[in-house]
């Protein structure tokens, strides 16, 4: 007869790799670790699922968002799913990972309203990672192809736009996202074929030297959500 026996518990979390845009490149937030397994090590913000809590991962990793950065992302979309006994000296873990993109003002603004909470987090470039436990440089390195291929054909890098921003600002986000440079003409296309910005009554930007340049934001339809062309840029 075969023994039975009881099932060791699968240690369960949300990741959650939260990008931001300064100084024209890509920037992804890290915490640092305050208990066992690596403690003192620079992490991505997680947690454990919250049974009695969470109505699911993706209310969990809203949650951690917001107890341990203090922010609700504009915009959270679930990742991917990384699991096995090597990724946790814990044991057999899966984790539920999530990507969130936020403006720089809006995350700046965030991190002021808690000093002690911010220093214990930094944003890095995220082509000059530090050593990160876990698996997490893999599952930076997964958010960061999701977000570039999406890039293509959606609305995606306007959350890493401040709240009102120029056509040339947005195209010099998405650029700084894909890693090259876009056309114009082309890009000008694009957006009126996502139809997802809407001009700020009256509100232009000195471009210095140029002429002022209008101010768009998001419709209000797209807010939380994504505008998906049929062919990409």
């Amino acid at each position: 007869m075969k023994e039975h026996r009881t099932p060791t518990p699968i240690v369960c979390t949300v990741d959650v790799v939260l990008l931001s845009l300064k100084e024209s490149a890509l920037q992804v937030l890290l915490l640092r670790r305050e208990q066992a397994p690596f403690a003192g090590a620079w992490a991505l913000p997680g947690g454990f699922v919250h049974a009695d809590e969470d109505a699911d991962t993706q209310e969990s990793a809203a949650r951690v968002l917001k107890e341990k950065v203090g922010i609700a992302s504009p915009y959270l979309e679930q990742l991917a799913t990384f699991s096995g006994l090597a990724r946790d000296p814990r044991g057999w873990s899966i984790a539920v990972t999530y990507c969130a993109l936020v403006s720089h003002e809006e995350l700046q603004a965030a991190l002021a309203q808690d000093v002690d909470r911010a220093a214990q987090l930094q944003l890095c470039d995220v082509s000059a990672l530090p050593q990160l436990p876990f698996d997490h440089a893999r599952i930076v390195e997964a958010a960061m192809a999701r977000v570039r291929s999406k890039s293509l054909y959606s609305s995606l890098p306007v959350f890493l736009c401040g709240p009102e921003f120029t056509l040339p600002q947005l195209q010099q986000t998405y650029e700084v996202v894909l890693g090259e440079a876009v056309n114009k003409v082309s890009f000008r296309r694009k957006m009126d074929e996502l139809d997802m910005l809407e001009a700020v009554p009256g509100a232009m930007r000195s471009g210095g030297a140029h002429r002022p340049a209008q101010l768009y934001r998001l419709r209000p339809e797209f807010r939380r959500s994504l505008s998906l062309l049929e062919r990409g840029l």
